[in-house]
C-alpha cells in the first residue's frame, strides 16, 4: 500500500474546491470595487497555494517522511513569491498617493488561506475568511467615519 493513498481523492477535491471558493469570495469584493486583482486572480492564488501545499504533503507521505520541513519550505516559497505579485498591484498616482495596498494585502492573505485549505485546517479557514470579509466590507466605512470624526475630512496620509 502506498502511504500517499492516505489522502483520499475526495479530500483532495474538497481542499482544492474550498481554496478556490475562498479565493472567489475575497476576489469578488475586489472585483466589485474595480480593483486590479479581482475574482480570477484571488481564486488562482488560493488554488495555487493549496496545490503547492498538497504537493508537499503528497511528497512527504509518498516518501514515508513524517515532518514539517518540506511543508514549511513550500509555505515560505509561496509567501515570498506572492510578495512579487502583490507588489505588482501597488501603484503611485500623479499626486503621489499610493494605491493598491489593500489589494496587495488580500493577495497575500489569499495565499495563506490557500495553504490552510491545502492542509485541511477548516476552523482556521472559516475564522480567517470571515475576518477578511468583515475587514473588506466594514473597513472603508469605518475609516471614513474616523477621518470625519478626527477632522481630516477624508484626507489620506501623504506617501513617503
Amino acid at each position: 500500500m502506498n502511504p500517499a493513498d492516505n489522502l483520499e481523492i475526495g479530500e483532495v477535491i474538497l481542499r482544492l474546491v474550498a481554496a478556490t471558493a475562498v479565493g472567489c469570495a475575497i476576489g469578488l469584493n475586489r472585483e466589485l470595487k474595480g480593483k486590479p486583482a479581482g475574482l480570477r486572480t484571488h481564486a488562482l492564488v488560493t488554488l495555487g497555494a493549496a496545490l503547492f501545499t498538497l504537493s508537499s504533503i503528497h511528497l512527504s507521505l509518498s516518501q514515508g517522511v513524517a515532518g514539517t520541513d518540506a511543508l514549511s519550505r513550500v509555505m515560505q516559497g509561496i509567501i515570498t513569491g506572492l510578495g512579487f505579485l502583490g507588489a505588482g498591484v501597488i501603484l503611485r498616482d500623479e499626486g503621489g498617493h499610493v494605491r493598491g495596498l489593500t489589494t496587495a494585502a488580500t493577495i497575500w492573505v489569499a495565499a495563506s488561506l490557500g495553504i490552510l485549505c491545502g492542509i485541511g485546517y477548516w476552523i482556521g479557514v472559516i475564522i480567517a475568511v470571515s475576518l477578511v470579509l468583515i475587514v473588506l466590507v466594514v473597513g472603508e466605512p469605518v475609516e471614513r467615519f474616523f477621518e470625519r470624526a478626527l477632522g481630516r475630512m477624508g484626507s489620506k496620509p501623504k506617501a513617503d
